[in-house]
């Protein structure tokens, strides 16, 4: 091989250095850095600040409810949420075997304080104010609050939030159902239970007029555990926005821009949206309220 004179080398490495500059980095790094967030190939259990080490911590109430887990047993990856842990689980290396379920209720893991898991999923609604004390990962599903009442209740053919003025109304604690409760105009003010089964049977005992819940909630509690109960319609909350979900973790966990990452590949590829349309679909559309 013919050798190159001093001069020569180095103008050569010179060239090469300032190509590399130049050229394009690879899709994953360069969608990464556009979103803030690591690329998953950063994102592997090796890397990752664990609760316990090699293996991803979940947490959902107990019991967990359909259509967000199916016959109470996270594990099985059913349901929405289920489906959801364990695709965010496999796009940051981790077999359905290396994945812990724990159980944490709602109201426990939205106080401040060190978590006992990875991440949570449970239907949290991400707020400036939870945000002060937890972090939240991308927003995995945007929902709208429902109506629920008793199909001979007086309210049952109410077309809008207005026709709610005399109802008295429930919903869970600590939940943006609750807010979105206090929302509507009614003579008194909303009454509040431990969980969503207490506020349904609340309105069974016809305690409450309605009962408000996220929509695929709400289906499953007229489904499942209220007898002739109906939505009557949903609305969004004064801001205009649909409520998102969003993964919960420890407030400045190191995990949660991992977490996003792999909501937001979730999103990008389709895996979200065919998910919804799997567990969340409903053959009935529900209206509006105005």
């Amino acid at each position: 091989m013919k050798l190159l004179p001093p001069g020569a080398l180095a103008a050569a490495a010179l060239a090469l250095s300032v190509l590399a500059a130049c050229a394009p980095a690879d899709e994953e790094s360069s969608e990464s850095a556009g979103s803030g967030l690591p690329p998953l190939s950063q994102c592997q259990p090796d890397d990752l600040t664990l609760h316990t080490k090699g293996t991803l911590t979940i947490a959902t109430d107990d019991p967990a409810y359909e259509p967000w887990f199916v016959d109470d047993e996270p594990s099985n990856g059913q349901g929405f949420e289920g489906a959801v842990a364990r695709a965010v689980a496999g796009k940051l290396g981790f077999e359905p075997a290396d994945v812990t379920w724990v159980k944490q209720g709602f109201n426990e893991a939205i106080k401040p304080g060190d978590k006992p898991f990875d991440f949570d999923v449970n239907q949290f609604s991400i707020t400036k104010k939870r945000a002060q004390v937890v972090d939240f990962s991308a927003p995995y599903y945007k929902a709208k609050q429902a109506v629920i009442t008793l199909e001979k209740s007086p309210f049952a053919e109410a077309t809008s939030l207005e026709a709610l003025k005399g109802a008295k109304l429930g919903a869970q604690v600590g939940t943006t159902s609750l807010e979105a409760a206090e929302q509507v105009e009614t003579s008194s003010k909303p009454l509040v239970y431990d969980d969503t089964s207490k506020a349904a049977q609340a309105l069974q005992n016809k305690q409450v007029d309605a009962i408000i819940a996220d929509v695929p909630t709400a289906y499953y509690l007229v489904g499942a555990e209220l007898d002739g109960a109906k939505i009557i319609g949903q609305f969004e909350p004064q801001t205009g926005e649909s409520e998102q979900f969003g993964l919960l973790l420890d407030k400045g966990s190191k995990l949660t821009p991992c977490v996003s990452a792999a909501v937001e590949d979730l999103r990008k590829d389709g895996t979200l949206a065919k998910l919804e349309k799997q567990w969340l679909s409903q053959k009935t559309s529900v209206p509006e309220l105005s």
